[in-house]
Parts: C-alpha cells; sequence; structure tokens
C-alpha cells in the first residue's frame, strides 16, 4: 500500500510539472482545439455526405479520406525533422483552416459535392502532418521520463474528450445552424489551435543544425529504417499494428453486437461506442497512477492483453450490462497502450528520425484498422457472430502473451543508473539535451576501467570515443607537458570528435580511474543535432585550446 502510495505521489507530482511547463500546456490546448475541431468536422462532412448520396457516398468518402491520410502521412512527417516542428503544427492547422473555410463558402454557394469531398480529402491530407510532428516535440519540452509520460496521459485523455465533445458540437451545431457554419466553427478552432503553437518556445534558441544533403526517398525511408533497424521499436509497432488491426475489426463487429446479438437497435450501437469512450477516459485515470511505476512496456503489454480479451468474452455472455462493462475494458486498454507506447516510442526513437517514426506508425495504424475492418465481415460469414467475436479477442492475447519476455526486457534495459543521468546532466555539452536523447546517451555508456598509470588517449592518435570521469584523477599532457588534471564530472575527448582531427593532448591516469565511454556516432548525433549543445561544445574546446 505504501510503494502505490509512493507511485500515485510521483504521478501527481509530474502531472502537476506538465501544466506548470507553459510550453506543455499551450500544446496540450493546441491539441484539444485540433481533436475537437477534426471530430466536428468529421460529423458534419459524414452527414453532408449521406445528405447527398446515403450510406454509399458515406462510406467512399470515408475510405478516401483513410487512405489519403494513410499514404501522406509519411511524407507529411518528413516535414517535422526537417523544419521547426511548432511551425509545421501551425501550418497543419492554418492549412486545415482554409481548405474548412473553402468548404463552408462551396456549401453556401451550393457547389457540386464533389468539391466538399475533395477538401475533405485534403484536410485529411494536411492533418497528417499535425500529430507526428507533436509526438516529436513533446520529448524535448519535457523535463523529466515522469513529465513526458504525464504528459501523453493529458493528450490521450485530451483525445478521448474530444472524441465525445467534438461529435456533440458538431451535431448540434448542425441542428442549429447548418453544414456550412459548423465548417466554419472548426476551421476557427484549427486558427485557435494555430495561435496557441506559436505562442509555444523552444527549450531553448534552437541552431538549425547542418544536414547532409539527401533525397526525398532517403528521407522517407529513414523512418522505415530506424524502426527495422531496432528490435523494441519492431516489436513495438508491431503489436501497435496487431491492436488497431483488432481495432478496425471491432468497428464492424460493434454494429453486429448490437442489432443481433444484444437486439438493442440502431441507438444501441452509440451506447457501445460511448462505453468504450467511457472506458478511454477510466484508462487515462489508470495510466496516470501508472507514471511513476517506470514499467512501461510491462504496462503496454497489460493494455494489449485487455484489448481483446473483452471482445472474446462478450461471445460468452451477451448481456448488455456486461457487455457496456466489457467495452469501457477495451476502452481502459486503449488508453494504456497509447499512452504507455507512445512514451516507449519517443524514449526509443532518435530525434532526428522521431516525427519520421510516428509517421510511418500513423500509416501503418490507418491501413491496419482498414484491413481490420475488411477482415471482420469475412469472419462473420465462415464463423458467424460469436466465432468472429472469439477470433477477434483472442487474437491480441496470442500475439502478446509471447512477447511478454521481450517487453520486459524492455523494461530491464530502460532502468538506467541515476549516476550516469547526473553525469551527463552536469557536463555543460549535454546539459542542454532534452531528457529523452540524454536517456538515450546514458544507455550508450560504456564502463572503462583504467589502472593508474596508464594512458587512455594519446596526443597524435586518432580518436573515436568521448569520455566522462566518474571516479579517480587524471592529468592531461600536451607536448610532454602537463597543462591539466581531471576529476570526477570532467571530461575530455570532444576535440577530436568535432573537429575530425588527431588528439591534441595525452591523458593518463594520476590513480584507478572508472570512466563512461561514448562513441563518435552517438556523441556526433546528439550535439551536432541540438544547437545549445554544439555551441557549449564549442565554448569547452575553446578553453581547451586556449589552456594549451
Amino acid at each position: 500500500m505504501r510503494g502505490l502510495l509512493g507511485q500515485l505521489a510521483e504521478s501527481g507530482r509530474a502531472f502537476r510539472e506538465v501544466f506548470r511547463n507553459d510550453e506543455l500546456r499551450r500544446v496540450e490546448l493546441a491539441w484539444a482545439a485540433s481533436i475537437v475541431g477534426t471530430w466536428a468536422y468529421g460529423i458534419a462532412v459524414i452527414v453532408y455526405a449521406y445528405e447527398q448520396g446515403g450510406a454509399t457516398a458515406v462510406g467512399v468518402v470515408g475510405l478516401a479520406r483513410w487512405l489519403a491520410a494513410a499514404v501522406a502521412s509519411p511524407f507529411a512527417a518528413i516535414l517535422g525533422d526537417r523544419y521547426d516542428r511548432r511551425w509545421v503544427m501551425a501550418g497543419s492547422d492554418l492549412a486545415r483552416a482554409a481548405l474548412i473555410a473553402g468548404a463552408s463558402l462551396a456549401v453556401f454557394a451550393g457547389s457540386p459535392p464533389i468539391v466538399i469531398y475533395v477538401l475533405a480529402g485534403l484536410v485529411s491530407v494536411a492533418s497528417t502532418a499535425f500529430r507526428p510532428a507533436e509526438a516529436a516535440l513533446i520529448p524535448s519540452l519535457a523535463r523529466t521520463p515522469e513529465e513526458l509520460t504525464a504528459a501523453n496521459v493529458a493528450a490521450s485523455t485530451i483525445e478521448s474528450v474530444g472524441i465525445f465533445a467534438g461529435p456533440a458540437i458538431g451535431g448540434l451545431l448542425l441542428a442549429a445552424a447548418g453544414t456550412g457554419v459548423v465548417f466554419l466553427v472548426t476551421g476557427g478552432a484549427m486558427l485557435w489551435s494555430a495561435l496557441l503553437i506559436a505562442r509555444v518556445r523552444p527549450p531553448a534558441d534552437v541552431k538549425e543544425a547542418e544536414r547532409e544533403a539527401v533525397s526525398v526517398l532517403d528521407e522517407l525511408l529513414a523512418g522505415f529504417r530506424t524502426i527495422a533497424r531496432e528490435r523494441r521499436m519492431r516489436l513495438l509497432v508491431g503489436l501497435f499494428s496487431a491492436q488497431t488491426f483488432v481495432d478496425g475489426m471491432l468497428s464492424v463487429l460493434i454494429v453486429v453486437i448490437a442489432l443481433k446479438l444484444l437486439d438493442t437497435g440502431k441507438a444501441g450501437v452509440g451506447f457501445l461506442n460511448s462505453a468504450v469512450g467511457i472506458g478511454g477516459l477510466l484508462g487515462a485515470l489508470a495510466a496516470a497512477a501508472l507514471v511513476g511505476r517506470g514499467r512501461q512496456a510491462a504496462d503496454f503489454g497489460l493494455g494489449i492483453f485487455i484489448w481483446g480479451i473483452p471482445i472474446a468474452l462478450v461471445a460468452i455472455w451477451p448481456n448488455q450490462a456486461f457487455v457496456l462493462v466489457l467495452l469501457a475494458v477495451v476502452g481502459i486498454g486503449n488508453t494504456i497502450v497509447d499512452v504507455s507506447g507512445m512514451t516507449l516510442l519517443q524514449r526509443s526513437a532518435p530525434d532526428e528520425v522521431l516525427a519520421r517514426v510516428f509517421g510511418v506508425l500513423e500509416s501503418l495504424l490507418l491501413l491496419t484498422v482498414a484491413l481490420g475492418a475488411i477482415a471482420a465481415p469475412l469472419l462473420l460469414n465462415w464463423l458467424g457472430t460469436r466465432g468472429a467475436l472469439i477470433v477477434a479477442g483472442a487474437l491480441l492475447p496470442l500475439v502478446v502473451v509471447p512477447a511478454w519476455p521481450r517487453l520486459n526486457a524492455i523494461d530491464r534495459a530502460a532502468e538506467i543508473p541515476v549516476e550516469r543521468l547526473d553525469l551527463l546532466r552536469a557536463n555543460p555539452i549535454f546539459a542542454p539535451l532534452p531528457g529523452s536523447t540524454l536517456e538515450q546517451l546514458a544507455h550508450a555508456l560504456e564502463d572503462v576501467r583504467v589502472a593508474a598509470g596508464e594512458e587512455i588517449v594519446r596526443q597524435g592518435e586518432s580518436g573515436d570515443r568521448f569520455y566522462l570521469v566518474k571516479d579517480g584523477a587524471l592529468d592531461v599532457y600536451v607536448d610532454g607537458e602537463p597543462v591539466q588534471s581531471l576529476e570526477p564530472g570532467d571530461s575530455f575527448g570532444e576535440i577530436a570528435l568535432l573537429r575530425d582531427v588527431p588528439r591534441t593532448a595525452t591523458v593518463r591516469a594520476r590513480s584507478d580511474v572508472v570512466l563512461y565511454a561514448l562513441d563518435r556516432r552517438h556523441f556526433l548525433a546528439a550535439v551536432t543535432g541540438f544547437g545549445p549543445s554544439l555551441s557549449a561544445a564549442e565554448g569547452v574546446i575553446g578553453m581547451r585550446l586556449g589552456t594549451g
């Protein structure tokens, strides 16, 4: 009990810090405006399509918007890694506001429905740049791992509320004023989101790092390559895709549950969907309680598991109250999966490709939802309602249980000794870096033990590592003359890496020493990719060379 209370206290502190953090608060409020506007606009488009062409028009327009977003997402995500992520988000908002305003004018002018449908497709394309850029921006604004998780819980809660509030607002406005007015109001929500994003300040005056000239195709594939190269990211994205495949099946099965299994009529479809949404809000409370636990991969697996089991149980006892509870459990699992999975990816992917990784994820999720929606009718025809529910519900447990040891391994690997992070944070070169980058560097550090009298680096030799001093004392020699002593907390080796020159000094252990070594690839990727860190490193180099 004491451990649980401590965990809840840690979660509470993290949430307070999120909303005390002005930049994170603005991003969360912008996300609220964006998601509410998106859902209100979507409802208006569906109703307009139904009025113009019935259920067929609704299906065709919905499929076209889905496919357009799935194809565009990896391309749009490139913008989040190439340009300032704040302006990518604001640009997405402004583009949607302009397109939605155009759709409003088209409705008032009585334009052909195809004009509104084309604009709806373009709105879906413009929206694909927002979420990957936001997911990549948040880690640079969060100051601790707990704050990052809490920010993701807040974002997931806002999304759950938006799924309720957006359609409700859209429906009320449709009844009161019509489609054109709904479009105008939702366009205004996008403008409000853009204004909030424009007020977000970066964590520091970030200088644009020099980028190697690469083709658009190489940039596009960078997200795919990063996921393919990293085993834990392949696992996370694979499980995410399995979950959204079942989500696509549930979107069809839930209609059959209401109309055929429970015989609750059309209103029952709405009630069952609402149960999932309410569960999502309860899931936000569960995810909030797990913020300080530090077992996010296990939480992710748990969320995947409880996403599937309730669907199978619906077939066993199709009682209306019981089904509502089961679907609420699905909603709880959905939020836990979203929060823990997003946080794990944010902490795993390199910052320079983070938006593209989320762009790939967004595209895969859209495609797997569509595939699930296609698979559900096939299962229904083959196995019947109860058989289809059992297969759909069993799929996720069958996928996640064998993966559990690998999820536990991810959690064990994520346990970073505090001393490593403290050393990095205390070093002037690394102090400006975002918390997620510091975590990645802490994982990359290697222990090096050197006996008294041994040389670590020698003047004139090539250099491929940077060193932090954990314990012991060292002496620095230039041309055979002692020029400096190094103690715990000091560092050396940056000149050869940043200037691409031979070692400018010899460093010898005065006593037995323990060092942390960082290889060239990790050091350069972190330091040269973040302006304030590069400036700090240049300042250290200036002091070193001045001393020499």
